[in-house]
């Protein structure tokens, strides 16, 4: 009777111990090595339901005892190291976790950095570089172009508009560089005014959608799509002589989903010197924010994007 318990028990630990090693499988990546393993005890569990199915049917001698007491030994030590390495899996995935936190942390405080330096070198040349122009524009708007002969007239106006131009570079500039409409009104209306300031041909069209309705996130959240679709046009226009842009931005379920799409060359996507730096950069602001992201381009298909932002 005390052997049969002992079996029992075996059976019942050797399957355990099969069941926790099989819910490793994910954690090890389907490693072929974990699912031999795993196979390895799910047999031997079948071999101790076949001796207690023996000692059931009275087929069972003095040796055989032994052996099945030396069973339930292993299938108990079995059952400990498979709960032991389990808790290494899972501390393992503590620290991959943790890796990644801090890896998207510290992109994050990169990318913070960078937006600083970018708010104020746009300030500076607002408030520095701007006025010494309208200063000059107001001086030359002094001068009494009565007394001056036409050649001289033609020089001073188009020295007033070398200066608008100028005005407006440097207004332009420091908008790219700090984006006032994306840090007062949000993400929505920034891309639509964004895509207003672009130089597009008369075969092309972009077309932009959107359900946000002017609500405001996170302000990485926002600065990072920001930028990701302002380089996605950029690059775009002139690369990919596209003649199609579609863009659209969604917000449901907790999650923030902006699609991107082009009918231009498109690249290989496997080889990275068709990727360039634009595509590394969205990837590395794209981790900082524990997003998601999917690429699909070949060769003259164009490129499809989309990127996945839990908010």
């Amino acid at each position: 009777m005390l052997i049969q318990v002992a079996l029992i028990l075996s059976v019942v630990l050797q399957f355990g111990a099969s069941i926790l090693a099989i819910g490793l499988i994910r954690k090890t990546r389907f490693n072929i090595s974990w699912i031999l393993i795993s196979t390895g005890f799910f047999l031997m569990a079948f071999r101790r339901l076949y001796e207690l199915i023996e000692l059931i049917g009275d087929n069972y001698h003095h040796e055989t005892a032994i052996s099945s007491w030396a069973a339930v030994l292993i299938s108990l030590l079995i059952f400990i190291g498979t709960i032991y390495i389990r808790r290494i899996f899972n501390f393992q995935e503590r620290i991959n976790n943790l890796r990644k936190k801090n890896e998207a942390y510290v992109l994050s405080a990169i990318i913070r950095a960078e937006e600083k330096e970018r708010q104020e070198f746009s300030k500076e040349l607002h408030d520095g570089l701007g006025p010494v122009l309208s200063s000059i524009k107001m001086a030359i708007s002094a001068i009494n172009k009565a007394v001056l002969k036409d050649h001289n007239k033609k020089i001073i106006n188009k020295t007033e508009q070398i200066i608008d131009e100028a005005i407006i570079t440097v207004k332009e500039i420091s908008n790219k560089l700090n984006p006032h409409i994306l840090e007062n009104f949000g993400l929505e209306k920034a891309i639509k005014s964004f895509m207003k300031t672009l130089i597009i041909g008369k075969e092309s069209e972009i077309k932009f959608l959107s359900n946000t309705n002017g609500k405001r996130y996170d302000y990485n959240t926002e600065v990072i799509i920001y930028r990701i679709v302002g380089e996605l046009l950029t690059n775009t226009l002139k690369h990919a002589s596209a003649t199609s842009i579609d863009i659209s931005l969604h917000d449901y379920e907790s999650k923030l989903e902006l699609f991107y799409s082009d009918n231009g060359i498109g690249f290989d996507i496997n080889r990275k010197t068709d990727q360039g730096m634009g595509l590394s950069n969205i990837r590395s602001r794209v981790k900082s924010i524990d997003g998601k992201l999917e690429i699909k381009s070949k060769p003259k298909k164009g490129l499809f994007i989309k990127l996945n932002v839990p908010i």
